[in-house]
């Protein structure tokens, strides 16, 4: 079983190792040494939060901040975890907690998928899949903290690249006009709240504030107003729906 199992993650494992390498590297030029390192990749287990945790270091951010910030990005596995639910039913609460705990972003998506078209899925199965993606990010973790540590790293290609994954997955989230609004709003706030607070608290408060907004006012449109144009799904200039779209308009 164990075999079969490794088959269907591996995709997955094998994805995590430039990045899970790249995480390493940084959280060393961030002040990890190598056990803090694998220490983190283990409890924590989000690239995301990881790359987070790196970056608000480089700034000497206060550990509140640090830890709110966390809180409010990995709030999204709540929800991840409660569609999981159903197929976990009369599982002891010692397994549910193990399954939590490794429980991320990727390794969701393989067990939904599975749990959704393969009847004969199993728990144990998904529990593997979550702990060979932890073993894989963990490992590419630590060695990327060696790496670190055989390399002096200028801090500004840490900013460089730590700025640069977090415009990616904010363009990966512009789903929508109204996604883009609630950006440049938030960006705004980041900058008014900082200035107030002095702190990266700031950042905090301006994320709870955008989010706040933001879920106001697409329950408001939709109720509303649910053919807005801040509504309408966004796609990118090469998708083959779009140069369909521009050519009936033509």
């Amino acid at each position: 079983m164990w075999r079969s199992t490794l088959r269907v993650a591996m995709p997955l494992n094998l994805s995590y190792i430039p990045i899970g390498l790249a995480c390493g590297i940084l959280l060393h030029a961030a002040g990890f040494n190598t056990f803090l390192t694998g220490l983190v990749s283990l409890l924590v287990f989000s690239g995301g939060g990881q790359f987070l945790i790196a970056t608000m270091l480089t700034i000497n951010s206060p550990l509140l901040s640090i830890v709110l910030m966390l809180f409010f990005l990995e709030l999204r596995y709540a929800l991840l975890s409660s569609s999981l639910s159903p197929y976990l039913k009369g599982q002891s609460n010692r397994f549910l907690f193990i399954f939590a705990v490794s429980l991320n972003d990727e390794n969701y998506a393989i067990n939904y998928l599975k749990f959704a078209t393969d009847k004969k899925w199993t728990v144990r199965e998904a529990l593997a899949v979550e702990h060979y993606s932890l073993l894989f990010w963990a490992t590419s973790n630590v060695i990327g903290s060696l790496i670190g540590s055989a390399l002096k790293i200028d801090l500004s290609v840490v900013h460089f690249a730590l700025t640069s994954l977090f415009l990616y997955m904010i363009v990966m989230q512009l789903k929508s006009h109204l996604t883009v609004l609630i950006c440049l709003v938030s960006a705004v706030l980041a900058a008014f709240f900082m200035i107030v607070t002095k702190s990266t608290l700031g950042l905090v408060i301006a994320t709870i504030v955008a989010s706040l907004i933001g879920f106001g006012l697409e329950e408001l449109l939709q109720k509303k107003m649910p053919n807005s144009h801040w509504l309408r799904r966004m796609h990118s200039p090469g998708s083959k729906k779009s140069v369909v779209e521009h050519s009936d308009a033509n």
